[in-house]
C-alpha cells in the first residue's frame, strides 16, 4: 500500500534559556494510506512533537516530511494552512465547540472558513453527524451533550472535508471509561471505512485499539511493532 506519511531524519529542535532540547531527534518512519497507528510515549518523549509536524502546525528543524508524496519540510506557512484545511482533521482532548451554536452549525466551521455555499455546508455537516451517529441532536447545543456526544460532534467536524489523514491528540482524555471506549469503537469505525488515523496516547488501553504501535522517548522512536488491535464495543449514542 501507497505510503501516506513519509519522515527521514525528522528533527525538531529548539532552545529553552540556555539548554538545546532535542524534541525529535532522527525520526524514519513510513505509514501507509488507511493505517491506524497509536503513538505512545511518556511527557516529553516526542510524540506530540511529531503529530504537529505531520499535522502541518510546526515544522522540522532538518530532515524531510512528506505527505502522499508532497514533501512539506519547508513548505510556507500559507501552504500549510491549505494542506491542513483540505486534506487533515484534528481531533483534541478538549473539544473546542462554539457553545452557543448547535452541532449543526459546528460541524460546519471548516467548510465556513473554505467559502463553501450554505446549502453544501448543512448537507455536509448533517451527514457528518449521521455518520458518528448523532442525526438526532444536530439542533443541540455542547451544554445539552454529554461529554463523549460533544466529542462526537468534535470528530464529525474533523471528518466533514474528507481529509486524507485524521490527527487525534488524547482524544478520550476528559472522557469517562466506558465513553471512551464508545469513542474509539467510532474510531475504529472510520479506520474500516478508509480513513487513516495517527492517534497519540499515554495510555495503553487506548493503544490497543489501533493495529500499530509507535513508542517514542527521548525524541526517537524506540518500538514500532504492528500489533492485533482490541476490538471495542459499539454502544449507541
Amino acid at each position: 500500500m501507497a505510503a501516506l506519511i513519509e519522515t527521514e531524519d525528522l528533527c525538531r529542535h529548539y532552545r529553552s534559556g540556555a539548554e538545546m532540547v532535542r524534541a525529535l531527534d532522527g525520526v524514519d518512519l513510513r505509514i501507509e494510506a488507511g493505517s491506524f497507528v497509536a503513538a505512545m510515549g511518556p511527557s516529553g518523549s516526542g510524540k506530540s512533537t511529531f503529530l504537529h509536524i505531520v499535522g502541518c502546525l510546526d515544522r522540522p528543524t532538518r530532515g524531510r516530511y512528506r505527505l502522499a508524496g508532497e514533501d512539506l519540510a519547508q513548505a510556507s506557512v500559507d501552504h500549510l494552512a491549505r494542506i491542513r484545511s483540505r486534506r487533515i482533521g484534528f481531533v483534541f482532548q478538549s473539544f473546542h465547540l462554539l457553545p452557543r451554536a448547535d452541532a449543526l452549525t459546528n460541524v460546519e466551521l471548516p467548510m465556513i472558513y473554505a467559502g463553501l455555499p450554505r446549502r453544501i455546508r448543512r448537507e455536509r455537516a448533517a451527514l457528518a453527524l449521521e455518520k458518528v451517529g448523532l442525526g438526532h441532536r444536530m439542533g443541540h447545543r455542547p451544554n445539552e451533550l454529554s461529554g463523549g456526544q460533544q466529542q462526537r460532534v468534535a470528530i464529525a467536524r474533523a471528518i466533514v472535508n474528507g481529509p486524507d489523514l485524521l490527527l487525534a491528540d488524547e482524544p478520550t482524555g476528559a472522557l469517562d471509561t466506558r465513553t471512551g471506549e464508545e469513542i474509539m469503537a467510532l474510531f475504529q469505525a472510520l479506520h474500516r471505512a478508509g480513513t487513516t488515523i495517527l492517534l497519540v496516547t499515554h495510555e495503553p488501553e487506548i493503544a490497543a485499539y489501533a493495529s500499530r504501535l509507535i513508542r517514542f522517548r527521548d525524541g526517537r522512536v524506540i518500538e514500532d511493532r504492528v500489533q492485533e488491535p482490541r476490538r471495542a464495543v459499539e454502544v449507541a449514542p
